[in-house]
């Protein structure tokens, strides 16, 4: 199955259309009802609890002591937390504002979720290594897997971003057939390889816990004296 894609070329800023063979994941979706209205509503209800996994790892970064270095690493701990907000936030910008509707906004929202996920995967590979390995500290076999994995999977996402970014240019400079279809191919492993991150990695990390909720105790004694 083959489509067409817009290009622009030369100095007067024209385009042409060239052939296509893998759409972009906002062409598959973005353009489409009802695959936009469940992409979105999926996206909606899976970054509820992405919000609380951003603040689960901040306590799971420190749940160690680094003696004089503790108030460093707790501040860059932070920062991956709000890295981490900051790029669910992005998500739900680029998935509810499709770039045939405000094409500006969701090239923004794309730039910031971009930056803000390699950012905070790069700085969650720093914590994990400083905190499991500071004083001498010996990491654990899934500790190690954890880290390792969380580093392949990054090196693997940066690099794509590179490419992804020479093949763009390319199909722009030189609009030649199918190199769009790359850049689209490019994109989603780029997109599986941020889920693995975030969610393999998550269950290398929390294996053997238990996620609570607990309520305030003031809450539930303020209730039980007006009954």
């Amino acid at each position: 199955m083959c489509s067409s894609v817009p290009c622009t070329q030369g100095k007067g800023g024209w385009s042409r259309l060239v052939p296509n063979y893998l759409p972009s994941i906002s062409a598959a979706i973005g353009g489409f009802t009802p695959q936009r209205y469940v992409w979105r509503a999926c996206i909606g209800l899976h970054c509820a609890p992405r919000f609380l996994v951003a603040f689960t790892y901040y306590n799971f970064h420190m749940s160690v002591r680094l003696a004089e270095k503790n108030k460093l690493y707790g501040h860059l701990a932070a920062i991956a937390c709000v890295l981490h907000i900051i790029e669910n936030l992005a998500l739900l910008g680029l998935t509810y504002v499709a770039s045939n509707e405000n094409h500006y906004a969701h090239e923004k929202f794309f730039i910031t979720f971009l930056v803000s996920s390699l950012c905070y995967m790069l700085l969650t590979i720093i914590l994990v290594k400083w905190g499991r390995t500071y004083d001498g500290r010996t990491m654990s076999a899934r500790e190690r897997k954890s880290y390792s994995t969380k580093f392949t999977l990054f090196v693997f996402n940066i690099s794509c971003c590179f490419i992804a970014a020479y093949v763009y240019w390319r199909h722009n400079k030189y609009c030649e057939p199918g190199v769009y279809s790359i850049f689209a191919l490019i994109e989603y492993l780029m997109v599986f390889s941020n889920i693995t991150f975030h969610g393999y990695t998550w269950l290398l990390d929390y294996n053997g816990y238990n996620l609570c909720l607990i309520a305030d105790g003031s809450l539930v004694e303020n209730k039980e004296k007006k009954t």
